[in-house]
């Protein structure tokens, strides 16, 4: 019984799997086959390279030619001559021919049975013919198709095969796209060459003015004419997007009378953007009105000339870029330069020695890779002395990079100036030279002289070069530079004096006001760092011993100790006098005392109390939390705090 079941169920199953494989699959093959009967076109529409209307109406006939990726209109030349196409608009018509599906069709041979004709659809004398050819260059003579377009019924109309035997009723959606204006047929932008793909930049107005030629290195745009100079690789970009945002206005057709000069034979401006391969020049001529912001121009195009003539609206923007361009697109920040390959700056001023801030960290061999930023100042001494070495602050340094970075002309003052020019802006005695040493290889140097006019306004100029061989290209800057760098070693010098180490620990502080010698403050501290005795403003102390464990200037105010100093407009002896004991474990050597000696003065002001040190041979002004613990502790002791509260009353 089971062996029956079993053989049933085979057969069944077998039965099933010749049905699927027989009649199903037919089924699939005949509505692929019914889906393909139902485009109108074959693969023939799948590569459209050049696409023809002809059309009885007046104005209903162009003509479009693919060359690369840009549509042209090569028809009718009387109306725009040849011009890009609205890429969009070509895109639906070609779409429409590639998708182009029938509702239903008829054969051409079996209208004489039903006694009709050609003319009963109105495809004896068409009103639309298309005409295209596909695959240039799959063969030697590419076949047109064409396409003949007759009545319209409704919402569909009726087309004639391209091998004439059949009638189609397809969607009037086709018509639709071949009749769209001409307006939108026609692209209205003009150049066409992103910024990315810029190459060079090349404007030359009407004679005598000279060309401008703005050429793309790897990393940045140079001049070559009129000026060899660095291009601001912002303002050209800029100014190619914009050049690129221009749109044609309206076309202005054939008849000489509607254009005074013809742009092409009398332009006043010619605008030339270079590409991959490809160039392309846009013609500006005599302007619409007097206002200047509207333009007659013209197209040229090496590959494929553009003849027709057109408005455009240029922005006064851009107008006075193009017009002004040697300064309009000039790189305003002097120097250029990567704080990373810095070795050493130079600073020379009149009356000085010369300051060097060097680096001592080797630059690392991995490119890009960021270097520890460690630098010293080198001074250069009498002969006795010597040269100055201190370290330097990496955070004075980082400024000074960025304020270099960020020096810029506010005004471009002349590309060839005369001696005597030269001596009035100051340049005969340089107010500031600065000289930036460059890593290589090979190790190169920038320098920029900055000097100041003969009337002393804080009117600043600059030119690149040292004086030995100096830059003709002169600039107005900020006098602000000046002061950004000084040659006094102190605005350089590193903030931090000394930092103890983690184990030391401090023993015994002392405040004495030299004014009288009396000791305003003396505590000794416990291994356990307890003060002995304990003051009154213990915050305070401990405060004082944070800071002079890890002890930093906020600002140095002079070159070197001295046993005066100036505060608040005034020369004054030292005031005050704090002295610290810190005990140092020196391991099998023993432990070592180091005492630290500070002079200090009154409190100048709510943030400014100076301290001095032999030791440091520094004077320099102290951290807040460091200025308001003095402050505690210097007027808490004469402070007579709150008055004692009354005895309670006494029960007779």
């Amino acid at each position: 019984m089971r062996t029956k079941v079993t053989l049933v169920l085979v057969f069944l199953n077998v039965a099933l799997f010749f049905f699927i494989f027989k009649f199903e699959r037919q089924w699939r093959t005949e509505t692929a086959s019914l889906e393909a009967r139902r485009r109108v076109l074959g693969p023939e529409a799948s590569d459209i390279r050049s696409l023809e209307i002809s059309s009885p109406t007046p104005g209903g006939a162009f003509q479009l030619v693919r060359r690369g990726d840009t549509w042209w209109i090569t028809k009718p030349p009387e109306l725009v001559g040849e011009w890009p196409a609205n890429r969009p608009a070509v895109d639906r018509i070609t779409n429409e021919l590639i998708f182009l599906e029938h509702v239903t069709s008829f054969n051409v041979r079996d209208l004489a049975k039903n006694e009709q004709s050609l003319a009963n659809y109105g495809l004896d004398k068409p009103k639309l013919t298309i005409s295209f050819t596909s695959g240039e260059g799959a063969t030697k003579s590419p076949t047109a198709v064409s396409l003949q377009i007759g009545d319209i019924v409704g919402n569909n109309l009726y087309v004639l095969s391209p091998d004439g035997e059949r009638i189609h009723v397809v969607s009037r959606a086709l018509l639709d796209s071949l009749t769209l204006p001409f307006e939108q047929l026609r692209a209205d932008t003009l150049f066409t060459i992103p910024v990315y793909e810029a190459r060079s930049l090349i404007l030359q107005p009407a004679p005598p003015a000279l060309r401008t030629y703005v050429r793309k290195e790897p990393s940045r745009w140079v001049f070559e004419t009129p000026i060899l100079a660095r291009a601001s690789k912002h303002a050209v970009e800029v100014t190619i997007n914009e050049l690129n945002g221009l749109r044609v206005k309206n076309f202005i057709t054939p008849n000489p009378q509607n254009v005074p000069v013809s742009p092409a034979s009398a332009p006043k401006l010619r605008v030339t953007l270079e590409g991959n391969s490809r160039r392309e020049t846009l013609l500006l001529g005599e302007p619409v009105t007097s206002a200047e912001t509207e333009f007659y121009a013209q197209f040229e195009d090496r590959t494929s000339p553009r003849a027709a003539v057109f408005i455009v609206a240029v922005p006064a923007s851009l107008r006075e870029k193009l017009r002004n361009a040697p300064e309009e697109l000039r790189e305003k920040h002097i120097l250029e330069f990567d704080a990373n390959n810095v070795a050493a700056v130079t600073l020379t001023a009149p009356n000085q020695p010369q300051l060097v801030l060097q680096r001592l960290d080797t630059k690392s061999t991995q490119p890009g890779a960021a270097r520890e930023n460690v630098w010293q100042i080198v001074r250069r001494g009498d002969a006795a002395q010597g040269p100055l070495a201190l370290p330097a602050d990496p955070a004075a340094i980082q400024r000074l990079f960025e304020q270099l970075a960020q020096f810029s002309a506010t005004k471009f003052q002349t590309e060839s100036a005369a001696a005597t020019e030269l001596e009035t802006w100051g340049f005969n005695r340089p107010e500031r030279e600065i000289s930036l040493t460059l890593d290589g290889p090979p190790t190169t140097t920038q320098t920029v002289q900055i000097g100041l006019n003969a009337q002393r306004d804080r009117v600043a100029y600059a030119r690149l070069g040292p004086a030995t061989s100096p830059g003709t290209s002169i600039y107005v800057v900020d006098a602000g530079i000046l002061e950004e760098t000084r040659l006094e070693p102190h605005v350089w010098r590193e903030r931090r004096l000394r930092e103890l180490p983690p184990a030391a620990r401090f023993t015994a502080l002392k405040l004495t006001d030299l004014a009288n010698n009396q000791v305003v403050l003396e505590v000794g501290l416990d291994a356990a760092g307890n003060l002995t005795p304990p003051p009154r403003y213990a915050p305070a102390v401990q405060q004082v011993l944070a800071s002079l464990g890890k002890l930093r200037a906020r600002a140095f105010t002079q070159v070197g100790y001295s046993d005066r100093v100036m505060l608040a407009g005034e020369e004054r002896p030292w005031r005050y006098e704090l002295t610290a004991t810190a005990l140092l474990p020196g391991g099998a050597a023993g432990d070592q005392n180091v005492t630290t000696t500070l002079q200090l003065t009154e409190r100048g002001g709510g943030t400014q109390q100076l301290a001095g040190s032999k030791e440091f041979n520094a004077v320099f002004e102290l951290e807040q939390p460091f200025v308001d613990a003095l402050w505690s502790l210097i007027y808490g002791p004469r402070d007579p705090g709150p008055p004692a509260a009354p005895p309670n009353d006494v029960k007779k």
